[in-house]
């Protein structure tokens, strides 16, 4: 039963704390459930007030609030805005490898007075027992995990210290989680729930669908096609823009090639120094970068409501990075574009970027450290192993997954009571990840799929989260060439979000309906576009 005491509290908090006159749509239900004790997740755009479905519930709780974020810039970026606010009451701080142990304790101090509220930290922090320890004597009354789309092995963005963060949740006493992420599709969804331990947690998912975004995108057969039609953009579009490139090679080159043709244009990437892409970052959002020309390694912290195009000069891997990455323009709301330039090619690249196989001997040998020397270090375990950190990460994560490692306290890796032998355990973990690939590729066809649409571009693209828009969107480039035509309701044989079964496929669940096709993820293969009027004919599907 709703509280309609809360929900004043609430509203009353919004106001007068941050100045929110009113909450958007799902917002007040999901702070209830927070004040309830219940965990939530929320798959909210860019923009949308992810944010404030912790913010304004820790105002009502007696403890601080800890604050889990993956990058310094994007927590900076979420303090100066709670500090805006000018309400003590909002007071943050942060604890991280930029701060002097000596500022390190005052934050601390200012928790355990009451004169903070908010504790920003990333997962690495987490990983040391002491500074958990000292996290756990604040008594934090909720924990936020924000990007939480970063604990998943499905995820775009996987982040190995993530994977502690379950046993961080209990080891501070099972206080409730409100986990953020911009874009997740189901198996991301699914992955977060597990890891992060939540317990039936309210799921949100609203607003994917975003209006003031101009969806096009163009097949280009040669590769001076693809570069005049991104020169048109840049010329006639005012910035400023991102590129996204899928190299590091790419993104340099690219930068090079704009700026040779008059348009200041800078590139980023992971492999370059920390400091020179804290450096470009802060000048992006100062308005001193026109074109930031990059991989996906620019992505989260970008904080900037004018960027007025997001351009991709190659396939993506999945509409999951996809939707994140064009999500970064038009947050103020006004109009922006987003254009992909594609060409076949491109799915041979993200085939090779999504690689071969985990090998055998390697699992093997890293359960048998496990199972041997554990609980281990990280670092002692790359010592052990000769792995590299992120290598490492996904194989543990496979291990994770069949019962053949477990994260303990302090990030610790140690092999659990009953695990199975080594051996086993490996080669568990290598049909784990043949499953992770085939769903990885239907994630690349998704992309494809709506890259090739003819129709309105919207709806085969929520579809794959499991939105279902019964109209045309009006905002993509078929629509507005009278291309896009209504589903009259997305009547199908199946509803939307039943579970269904496929002789050869197995089980699965129907995720939306475009035109006559529908588009059903299977928990083995990924994702498959059918023919509505065969699986009607021939009876492929049923319902389980």
């Amino acid at each position: 039963m709703k509280s309609p005491l809360t929900s004043l509290r609430l509203r009353r908090a919004a106001r007068t704390l941050f100045g929110w006159k009113t909450l958007r749509p799902g917002q007040l239900d999901a702070m209830r459930a927070i004040l309830r004790g219940r965990d939530v997740l929320a798959v909210m755009p860019t923009g949308a007030g992810k944010s404030a479905l912790y913010q304004v519930p820790a105002t009502q709780l007696p403890g601080p609030t800890l604050v889990v974020s993956p990058l310094l810039a994007l927590q900076q970026d979420q303090i100066g805005g709670l500090e805006r606010r000018g309400s003590a009451g909002l007071k943050a701080v942060r604890i991280s490898s930029a701060e002097t142990p000596k500022q390190q304790e005052a934050a601390l101090a200012a928790l355990r007075d009451g004169r903070a509220e908010f504790l920003f930290i990333t997962p690495e922090q987490l990983a040391d027992p002491d500074r958990l320890a000292q996290v756990k004597a604040l008594k934090p009354s909720l924990v936020a995990i924000d990007e939480a789309h970063c604990i998943s092995a499905w995820g775009h963005d996987f982040r190995p210290d993530y994977l502690a963060l379950g046993h961080v949740i209990r080891e501070l006493g099972r206080p409730p989680v409100v986990a953020l992420t911009a874009t997740a599709s189901p198996p991301v969804r699914d992955d977060i729930v597990a890891r992060l331990g939540l317990a039936k947690p309210k799921i949100m998912v609203t607003g994917l669908d975003r209006a003031n975004l101009f969806l096009e995108a163009a097949n280009c057969p040669t590769e001076d096609y693809r570069w005049r039609r991104l020169l048109a953009l840049v010329s006639t579009d005012e910035g400023p823009g991102i590129v996204y490139v899928p190299t590091r090679r790419g993104a340099e080159e690219l930068a090079a090639r704009l700026s040779a043709a008059g348009y200041a244009a800078e590139f980023y990437h992971g492999g370059m120094a920390g400091g020179a892409r804290e450096k470009l970052h802060v000048a992006f959002l100062a308005d001193e970068v026109p074109i930031m020309v990059a991989t996906s390694a620019f992505g989260m912290g970008i904080d900037k409501p004018n960027i007025r195009w997001v351009a991709h000069v190659a396939l993506p891997d999945s509409p999951d990075s996809y939707l994140q990455e064009i999500g970064r323009a038009g947050r103020d709301g006004l109009p922006a574009r987003t254009l992909l330039l594609w060409r076949a090619e491109d799915e041979g690249l993200q085939r090779f970027f999504t690689g071969a196989l985990p090998a055998v001997d390697e699992l093997r040998d890293l359960a048998a450290v496990l199972r041997a020397e554990g609980p281990l270090t990280k670092a002692a375990l790359r010592e052990r192993t000769g792995l590299g950190a992120r290598k490492q990460g996904q194989l543990v994560a496979l291990l994770e997954h069949v019962g053949g490692a477990v994260t303990r306290s302090g990030g610790k890796v140690a092999c659990p009571r009953y695990a199975p032998s080594p051996a086993d355990a490996a080669d568990l973990a290598v049909a784990e990840a043949e499953r992770q690939q085939s769903l990885s590729k239907s994630r690349t066809d998704m992309m494809r799929a709506y890259a090739q649409a003819r129709g309105c571009r919207s709806q085969p693209l929520l579809a794959y989260f499991g939105e279902q828009l019964t109209r045309v969107c009006g905002h993509c480039d078929n629509c507005s060439a009278g291309r896009g035509e209504p589903d009259n309701g997305a009547v199908g044989p199946f509803p939307v979000h039943s579970t269904v079964s496929h002789a050869e496929w197995g089980a699965g669940m129907v995720m939306g309906y475009e035109d006559n096709r529908m588009t059903v993820l299977f928990d083995d293969v990924g994702y498959k576009t059918l023919s509505v009027p065969v699986v009607s004919e021939q009876g492929l599907l049923t319902t389980l």
